[in-house]
């Protein structure tokens, strides 16, 4: 591959020197001298003229020569037989003497002026000009000619000028057969159901006459749905190294240019690329960043040209034969934001979940992580499958990735589960600063303060156990932090649930208030999260004793990712009655987190003592300090009443 030349200013520095360099040699007005009439007649005169050329508009005429008065050759002038003269500075010579006698000027009326050039012997006659051919050439095909070459010389440094007859152009990339390295289902771990989901559209590109011959159809298109970082792009890749088809894949952005209509250009472009080359597979990744709804409103002034672009993909959905062999695999994580018209059948024909892994699925992951890492003996991937609650395949892969880096910094042959619990924690809190300084009185109410989230959790019904405290800085602002990890996957929460994980939140500013009589400004993000949790409580989830089993939210957020979206236009009774909840859940938490610490203040008093001496405390050390949490857990076993959930 020929390297590309790298474009500079000094390019247009170099060509735009040429042409003034041209412009001079070619262009320039000074090598006919222009007289005045007087000095003309003068010149005739005193016999100083040799030849006259008289045209309707211009005189030219030629002065004799005072260095060659005889007639000779200039080749035998004075001036050629200098000492050390060259032939060639010879003929400048001669050019430049021959360009001093001539000259020019505009004719008058003047009836006697041909008897005075006859009289003197003057040698004149008359000329008709006709420049049609020069000026055509000088005036219009030489200029043009050089801006042209011009052009297409910095077109060519900029990237070729056929790439700008190329915009409508897609910009798919084919991804071919590649057994060295292909992706298959094996490289997918941790979301099953979506893989058994897929997989019979690759037994329809390998076996289609197992699926035609009942009269079935091949989807035209599959949607991918699912959170970041679940695996989306993966397996569209397996998909396509398992049918080993052509695979296109390119992003929905790669559509959109600042041009009106290339688009929908591309659209057709990359359609009939995918004819040519079926059966193969389209991949198109972000698929909402070109099907957004039309009924959602303009974007930026762009709506137009997005909604061109959707209009011609659906269109060329529609165009496909049944048989083609053409899929369409589209992948995006708000679906809520997609046109109703791609998703109907016939287009988009099935729609395929790709979650968050749950336990069995994280160790599935990890375990694919593991074939490529050097563990130590000590690793127990269902251990750390369990720290890790909801983290996508590529939060897990990161975490897998950090453990590696942290073991290769501490010149270990092998990665150790303390290794993989460090990676876990700074994927989670950040960057752990060691070197952060903080005054002793800071840090003694930080320690007060994750004491108290620690206690308030531990000794709280539904509270998830106590993993880790820390008073170590983290992260960007982070002075400690406690951390909590669920005994199961959980995927419903009750309301007791819920307040316990606000008194949780608040154990902290509460230690601070139990401890010393005042609150500092380390809870902000507590208090943040704690709004969240008692605003969804009462306008989504309807847990509130004044507007009980009543929603109040209009989809703002999506189903994976949160845009923030408002929970809809309300009455200013209403409004004041929210607000009035969520302050009574937060004042009856934080009261009854202030209880516990008070029932428990020598421990709260002890484990801060602790954290100040040892400045992480795990579970054991909790528990040492706390008790353990059995007849808590006895409680929750005995929640359900005997009824199976």
């Amino acid at each position: 591959m020929l390297k590309r030349t790298k474009f500079s200013i000094w390019y247009y520095i170099i060509v735009v020197a040429a042409l003034l360099g041209l412009q001079a040699v070619i262009f320039s007005t000074n090598i006919v001298s222009e007289i005045s009439y007087r000095d003309f007649r003068d010149a005739i005169a005193n016999d100083e003229i040799q030849t006259v050329v008289i045209t309707p508009d211009r005189i030219y005429g030629k002065f004799k020569d005072p260095l060659n008065k005889s007639g000779e050759d200039y080749s035998e002038s004075e001036f050629s037989l200098a000492k050390g003269s060259t032939p060639w500075r010879i003929k400048r010579a001669e050019y430049e003497r021959e360009a001093q006698l001539q000259f020019q000027l505009i004719p008058l009326a003047d009836d006697k002026l041909i008897a005075d050039l006859q009289a003197k012997g003057i040698d004149y006659r008359g000329k008709i000009d006709s420049n049609f051919l020069t000026e055509l050439v000088f005036n219009w095909i030489v200029p043009f000619g050089l801006i042209f070459l011009m052009w297409g010389f910095i077109f060519k440094k900029m990237g070729g000028g056929s790439q700008v007859l190329k915009i409508g152009k897609n910009k798919a990339k084919i991804y071919a057969e590649d057994p060295d390295n292909k992706t298959t289902f094996d490289d997918v771990a941790g979301i099953d159901e979506a893989v058994e989901e897929i997989r019979e559209v690759v037994d329809f590109l390998q076996n289609p006459d197992k699926f035609t011959r009942l009269g079935a159809r091949l989807p035209k298109g599959i949607l991918l749905v699912g959170p970041p970082g679940t695996g989306k792009t993966l397996l569209a890749k397996a998909v396509a190294g398992e049918a080993e088809v052509p695979f296109f894949s390119l992003s929905g952005s790669d559509f959109v240019e600042m041009f009106v209509g290339v688009g929908a250009a591309r659209v057709r472009d990359l359609f009939a690329d995918a004819k040519t080359k079926s059966p193969c597979i389209i991949f198109i990744d972000e698929m909402d960043a070109i099907g957004k709804s039309r009924s959602s409103g303009n974007y930026a002034g762009g709506h137009d040209e997005r909604e061109n672009t959707l209009n011609q993909l659906l269109v060329e959905m529609d165009g496909f034969a049944p048989g083609s062999g053409v899929i369409i695999v589209g992948a995006t994580n708000r679906p809520d934001v997609l046109d109703s018209a791609l998703l109907r059948p016939g287009r988009f024909d099935r729609q395929v979940l790709v979650d968050r892994p749950d336990l069995k699925g994280r160790c599935d992951i990890l375990a694919v992580h593991a074939k490529l890492l050097e563990l130590d003996t000590d690793v127990n991937l269902k251990k750390i499958a369990a720290q890790t609650p909801g983290f996508a395949g590529a939060e897990l892969a990161n975490a897998c990735n950090e453990a590696a880096l942290l073991a290769s910094r501490d010149n270990k042959d092998s990665i150790s589960m303390h290794h993989f619990q460090n990676a876990i924690e700074r994927v989670i809190a950040g960057l752990e600063k060691k070197n952060k300084l903080i005054n002793s009185k800071e840090r003694k109410i930080v320690a007060v303060h994750e004491s108290g989230h620690a206690i308030v959790g531990h000794f709280t019904d539904g509270a998830d156990p106590i993993q880790k405290v820390s008073i170590v800085p983290r992260g960007l602002g982070a002075l400690g932090y406690t951390l909590q990890t669920p005994l199961e996957d959980r995927y419903l929460m009750s309301k007791d649930e819920l307040l316990g994980r606000i008194k949780g939140l608040l154990g902290g500013r509460a230690a601070e208030d139990v401890i010393f009589g005042q609150i500092s400004t380390g809870a902000s993000n507590d208090l943040e999260k704690v709004a969240q949790i008692a605003r969804e409580m009462v306008t989504i989830y309807g847990m509130s004793d004044r507007i009980p089993n009543l929603s109040l939210s209009e989809g703002g957020n999506g189903p994976f990712v949160r845009t923030g979206g408002s929970t809809g236009r309300r009455s200013e009774k209403i409004e004041q009655v929210i607000d009035e909840e969520i302050l009574a859940i937060i004042n009856s938490c934080y009261d009854a987190a202030k209880e516990i610490l008070q029932k428990n203040i020598d421990k709260l008093k002890h484990m801060a003592k602790s954290l100040l001496e040892k400045e992480v405390l795990i579970d054991d050390d909790i528990i040492d300090i706390l008790g353990p949490r059995t007849e808590i857990l006895d409680h929750l076993k005995s929640a359900n009443h005997g009824i199976d959930v």
